[in-house]
Formats: C-alpha cells, sequence, structure tokens
C-alpha cells in the first residue's frame, strides 16, 4: 500500500536517473537524424524544399543537421548539455515555427517535442551519468 501511495504522490521517483534515461535517449534519437549530414542524397533533396531554395540553401541544410548531430552528440554524452539545448532549441524553433509555420499542434509535433525536451534540460541540467558532472563539479 506504502508504494502505491508513492507512485501516486507528487514526490519525484528516481528523478535524477530518470532524466539522465531520457536525455541519452533524446540524445541518441538527434544522433540519429543528424547522422543524415553524411548523406549527400539525402541532403541534396532537402536542399529542393521550398522553404530553402536560394543561394543559403545549402548552408541552412547543412547547418540544420550538424545541429542535430552536434546537439545529439552533446545530450548523449550529458557534455555541455545546456550548449546542446541551446542548439536544439534554435534548430528545431526554425523547423518548427519556420519551415512548419508553428502547426505544432497538429502537423509538427515531432520538432516542438524536441524543442521541448531542450527546455527541461536547460532547466534540470542532465541528470545523472553525464560528463557535466564530472568535467563541472556544482556550481552555486
Amino acid at each position: 500500500m506504502k508504494s502505491v501511495r508513492r507512485f501516486l504522490s507528487s514526490s519525484p521517483i528516481w528523478n535524477v536517473k530518470g532524466l539522465a534515461i531520457v536525455r541519452i535517449i533524446i540524445g541518441m534519437l538527434l544522433i540519429y537524424h543528424g547522422q543524415e549530414v553524411f548523406n549527400s542524397e539525402l541532403m541534396k533533396g532537402y536542399e529542393e524544399w521550398e522553404t530553402f531554395k536560394g543561394p543559403m540553401a545549402k548552408l541552412m541544410v547543412y547547418a540544420g543537421k550538424s545541429s542535430e548531430l552536434l546537439a545529439g552528440i552533446s545530450l548523449f554524452l550529458g557534455l555541455f548539455t545546456r550548449v546542446g539545448c541551446v542548439l536544439m532549441i534554435g534548430t528545431f524553433s526554425y523547423i518548427t515555427f519556420m519551415i512548419g509555420h508553428g502547426k505544432f499542434w497538429y502537423e509538427d509535433q515531432h520538432p516542438f517535442m524536441f524543442l521541448l525536451f531542450g527546455v527541461l534540460f536547460i532547466f534540470t541540467g542532465p541528470g545523472a551519468w553525464s560528463l557535466d558532472g564530472i568535467f563541472f563539479k556544482e556550481v552555486e
């Protein structure tokens, strides 16, 4: 009965390690999406999108995919986590509000959720099992 009450309470359960698990999974997903930067045929296809037409198409597409890859590595390792989150927030804000025209409630939920995870980890930090925790001891 006590475990049921704890589960239903507002107290966190395994919050630091739980955050770390979510951070690592989000990092892996971003690495998966960002590794497309090494597929020139796929990147050429992105350059053809109406949103990217113009002289800066190649730069924008490669900058976006590179940001996804770097943010993913950062989150996966828990190294410079908040810097990775800033990359994540910037990239997925652009995808959600410029490419997707802000339709995050219906069409562009996926990039908007990555944006929200970036905001979450800005506020919470990386949680357990992070290189930030090793290299940058708690600062107050």
